[in-house]
């Protein structure tokens, strides 16, 4: 395949579950921790989606946004979607993201154990009271180690679907084009599903069948809320931010089940992640993660993440059974990528220095003319 075959099939336009798609690339959610400290993005926060739709990206998704006022915050200065000051900022966003071109996409979160900076409560929650691994991220104001958790209740859980759904509500009425529900990274959801942070003998805990349980039950629930008006999908990976080279216990039979078990769910997208997506999910095997996910789930568009930036690597997963193609650290550098993809230019290099939340962004990219 010629590099200009190699675009145009990156470039092409695809749907998801009614909402049409200019092209194949995604922007990846991104920590950007600049919102208000009552969780309200703000202009500077509208500037940085902007630069991507306008840049000819076919899907802006946001970083994580908590979900309610009580354990869902992670960082300090993280926007939310837990309360109508926070919806009615977001929806000036996602109008201006939608008269360029592109699709914003609320991603929805919990942070669990691994919340570092909570403005309503000063302790944290978790599956099982098990002291979370590493230490918080001075990048997005964190300091030590974490605070270890007390065990989430049955009431706090059946609150934490509330807050989901209720998030889903708000993700419509702020005019959102869809919802990535976070169940990656280590966060709450994420942590139910590890046999290592949960621990729990009731119907949340015990084998990956039951460990999943959650998260289909917040995909479910979610899905109902918003009764087809929007796709609901969700986020997946094997690593943490605290715990970066996790991998599932059981190795392919567990991706097998969950796939399946989100896949059931009815789930409208797959967002799988991991450090190079093309590479094998586990040692000793030679299927990615993104494969096993088109194998177990198939029929439901798969979002590949994971070092993706070149059109190789790309088309790599897109063969291997991916349908869009999400982009991080690159996307910073190069807020113009499909465009410069259409003209066949090459990539701007990646400086690590921009990978802060986004005031460094604004100094060092936002300035940046893009490419015509």
């Amino acid at each position: 395949m010629t590099t200009n075959e190699k675009a145009t099939n990156i470039l092409s336009p695809f749907d998801i579950n009614g909402i049409p798609v200019r092209n194949r690339l995604v922007v990846a959610p991104m920590t950007r921790v600049t919102a208000t400290e009552a969780g309200v993005p703000t202009q500077e926060m509208q500037d940085y989606y902007l630069r991507f739709a306008r840049g000819g990206f076919g899907v802006v998704i946001t970083e994580g946004l908590y979900t309610d006022q009580a354990f869902s915050q992670g960082y300090l200065f993280q926007p939310g979607l837990a309360d109508s000051e926070q919806a009615a900022a977001w929806a000036n966003i996602t109008k201006a993201i939608q008269n360029e071109g592109a699709k914003m996409f609320a991603q929805i979160m919990h942070a669990g154990a691994l919340s570092q900076g909570n403005r309503y409560k000063s302790h944290t929650i978790a599956p099982s009271a098990v002291q979370p691994k590493g230490e918080q991220m001075a990048f997005y104001y964190g300091e030590g180690v974490y605070a270890k958790p007390s065990e989430i209740s049955p009431a706090e859980i059946e609150e934490a679907v509330c807050g989901f759904v209720d998030t889903a509500r708000r993700a419509v009425e702020a005019g959102f084009d869809g919802i990535e529900i976070h169940g990656a990274n280590g966060y709450l959801l994420d942590q139910f599903l590890s046999f290592a942070t949960n621990q729990r003998s009731d119907k949340w805990g015990g084998d990956v069948e039951r460990r999943v349980a959650l998260l289909v039950e917040i995909i479910k629930a979610v899905k109902t809320e918003v009764n087809g008006r929007i796709p609901v999908g969700i986020r997946i990976s094997q690593g943490k931010v605290n715990d970066f080279p996790s991998k599932w216990a059981g190795g392919e039979a567990d991706a097998k089940v969950i796939f399946r078990a989100l896949a059931a769910a009815g789930v409208d997208f797959l967002h799988v992640t991991e450090f190079e997506a093309w590479k094998p999910a586990f040692e000793g095997g030679q299927t990615s993660l993104v494969a096993l996910a088109h194998r177990y789930a198939p029929g439901v568009p798969i979002i590949a993440n994971g070092n993706l930036h070149s059109l190789e690597r790309a088309q790599e997963v897109l063969a291997s059974g991916a349908t869009l193609v999400a982009i991080g650290r690159s996307a910073l550098a190069n807020p113009d990528m499909p465009k410069l993809f259409a003209s066949q230019r090459e990539l701007r290099p990646f400086d690590s220095s921009i990978l802060g939340p986004i005031a460094s962004i604004k100094r060092s990219e936002l300035s940046m003319e893009l490419a015509d």
